[in-house]
């Protein structure tokens, strides 16, 4: 691969810019702006995405060679974003790129940065991204969910309506569990189109197999509701694309939860947002508005 992995990032993803962000509902944009240059020397606690990103950010520490980018797209201004670039330098974060937009979605720039994934608290940017055909979730915080440790990165995908398009979920949702099944064996040869993080998987992948012969920092993980005898076209098709994970989980409809605890992963990216609520506690979840669920929603 030659282009860099690159990742565009919201700010309220990055930090925890929640109480800055109630005074700016409380009170306004000027004293949101007043608030952010007066303590513009004050280091930011790290958000939901910050782990993910400082792990993704050390490969290329690892490789020795710039293979992954992180951009920061925000809808700050220039003014009320130094406070952000300043926690940025305090918390070491080789972050050199950004798009401040002042209060405007920063959707249209992704493209522009060549983006392979863009993970905001923002619903609308997240669907603004994903039409323009970027891999993007809506990142769900949770109360008390711990640090993840190591050095390790570790992302858990659902499989239909993420990594696959919604043909399956199609038939789950308007005919049952006993059609899906009946078609998906019936199919078991025939390859899945591809979802709105086929892309990233692909380019993640590629990243994994530069570190052929050393110990690779990324591990990946399936984890999806289907059961056998679904399973095969899901095997047979990331076959297909030359794609592989290195966890798969099919867990027949059980609750995912606690197999994301036992993962670990920083990130867990699912198309329906009740499972996004519920792994919230324990996993950053990205909660994909794509696909048959979402247009119900």
């Amino acid at each position: 691969m030659d282009e860099p992995l690159t990742v565009a990032i919201s700010s309220r993803a990055l930090f925890d810019l929640g109480e800055s962000n109630e005074l700016y509902e409380r009170e306004g944009l000027e004293a949101y702006r007043q608030y952010q240059i007066a303590h513009e020397d004050d280091l930011l606690d790290p958000g939901d995405a910050f782990s993910f990103v400082r792990k993704l950010l050390n490969i290329n520490k690892l490789l020795n060679k710039r293979r992954v980018e992180v951009i920061l797209l925000s809808r700050n201004s220039a003014d009320t974003g130094l406070r952000i670039f300043n926690s940025i330098k305090a918390h070491n974060l080789e972050i050199t790129r950004a798009a401040f937009c002042g209060g405007e979605s920063p959707y249209r720039y992704m493209l522009a940065f060549g983006c392979n994934l863009f993970l905001s608290t923002q619903a609308d940017d997240v669907a603004h991204a994903l039409e323009h055909g970027v891999a993007a979730a809506t990142l769900l915080g949770g109360s008390g969910r711990p640090e993840t440790g190591g050095e390790e990165l570790r992302l858990a995908f659902d499989g239909d309506s993420v990594i696959f398009s919604d043909e399956a979920e199609k038939v789950f949702q308007q005919q049952g569990l006993e059609a899906f099944s009946r078609t998906e064996a019936a199919a078991a040869s025939q390859p899945l189109e591809g979802g709105p993080f086929k892309s990233f998987l692909a380019a993640l992948h590629g990243l994994q197999r530069e570190f052929d012969g050393m110990p690779c920092p990324i591990r990946t993980a399936l984890v999806t509701a289907r059961g056998a005898p679904a399973h095969e076209r899901v095997i047979r098709t990331l076959r297909a694309w030359d794609i592989r994970l290195d966890e798969s989980l099919f867990l027949g409809g059980m609750e995912k939860t606690e197999f994301l605890r036992a993962f670990g992963a920083d990130v867990f990216f699912d198309d329906q947002s009740q499972h996004c609520e519920r792994a919230s506690p324990v996993v950053t979840a990205g909660h994909v508005p794509h696909g048959i669920v979402n247009e119900r929603d």
